[in-house]
């Protein structure tokens, strides 16, 4: 998951979320001519130059991760004109430094990295941009901008945000409304900012009161050890956020052990499970907020891009940005079949 703060350019709502960046939308202008006036961006999935592209991330160890995996794999194979260098990911520092060193060693045309630690990694990243390979930088961002062209990733105080603005309609009309937080792991900043977002949201709600917040560690135990304290602390409550999908599993097996119906739920990030559960809206569970995994397949794209001298249709610049930030949509049982299709398991 990403760890450091975000300072970016907000770019593209649900359209980004829900999928692909790049997908209909690189020019095929050539790098030194400008587009044509009134020329329509389209897809652009002619095979052009041949590219390789050096993937590495962190262990998939979590259905977040290894939807990132796949995403980038997938989305590479839909290009006749692309080759994937993919290592096989560790969350050991020191490894995944060798393994992005060996694909600069191979020479690849650009490289897309998801750092275990985006801090530690930045020396390696630099290693590439010195040596001529434009590094993509996926949501876990370097401590230099050097160290990469472009970054892209989520927004994880929007994350906050936006549950925390979607509880709030809910409970707007009921007074001395109280909630409760299901966070991640407080010893990432990603955690804070998610914290934060979901706080600054509910000051907009002055008849809602936060009144317990406890930190789990992204696992289904974790969720359900931590929900089973919260449901045990507090008796009577209107809302839970939950920051993650994936420990939401384990919170929402002890809601159903302690026989709790009496409030709803928000979730975090977009597994398949809760969307599921939101479809058929025969539980607590009424939304969870994207923290989309698809950008690991917008990585890709704009690795390309990159490697063939394009930008972005629609954009009147001829380069792709320095940074994409996602936007973290909302999924309830109204929209949830748009964005069934982006859910991980």
């Amino acid at each position: 998951m990403p760890e450091t703060s975000r300072r970016h350019l907000l770019l593209g709502g649900a359209a980004v979320s829900a999928g692909a960046l790049l997908t209909a939308c690189t020019s095929n202008e050539p790098k030194n001519q400008a587009p044509a006036a009134g020329a329509a961006p389209g897809a652009d999935d002619k095979p052009g130059t041949p590219v390789t592209i050096g993937f590495a991330g962190p262990q998939a160890d979590h259905g977040w991760l290894n939807a990132i995996n796949d995403n980038a794999q997938q989305r590479a194979k839909k290009y006749s004109d692309v080759t994937l260098e993919i290592t096989e990911g560790s969350n050991e520092t020191a490894a995944q430094i060798g393994q992005v060193q060996t694909l600069i060693n191979k020479k690849v045309d650009v490289l897309v990295i998801l750092p275990a630690d985006g801090k530690a990694l930045t020396q390696v990243g630099l290693q590439a941009m010195k040596a001529g390979i434009p590094v993509v930088n996926l949501d876990r961002v370097f401590a230099s901008p050097q160290a990469y062209r472009c970054w892209i990733g989520g927004d994880n105080y929007g994350m906050g945000l936006n549950a925390g603005r979607f509880i709030g309609e809910q409970l707007k009309d009921k007074p001395n409304a109280t909630v409760i937080e299901l966070a991640g792991m407080d010893s990432l900043e990603l955690t804070k900012q998610r914290t934060q977002g979901f706080d600054d949201a509910l000051k907009n709600y002055p008849n809602i009161r936060k009144v317990a917040r406890q930190a789990a560690d992204f696992t289904v135990e974790s969720g359900q050890a931590k929900m089973a304290q919260l449901l045990q602390a507090q008796p009577t409550f209107d809302a839970l956020w939950n920051h993650d999908d994936d420990q939401g599993v384990g919170a929402l097996r002890a809601i159903a052990q302690a026989g709790r119906k009496d409030f709803l739920m928000v979730g975090g990030a977009g597994a398949k499970s809760a969307m599921d559960a939101i479809k058929a809206d025969d539980g607590v569970l009424k939304a969870t907020v994207l923290y989309p995994p698809t950008m690991a397949a917008s990585a890709i794209d704009l690795a390309r891009a990159l490697a063939q001298n394009k930008g972005i249709g629609g954009m009147a610049e001829l380069e792709i940005p320095a940074s994409i930030t996602l936007y973290s949509a909302v999924v309830t049982k109204e929209n949830v079949d748009e964005y069934l299709p982006t859910g991980f398991s």
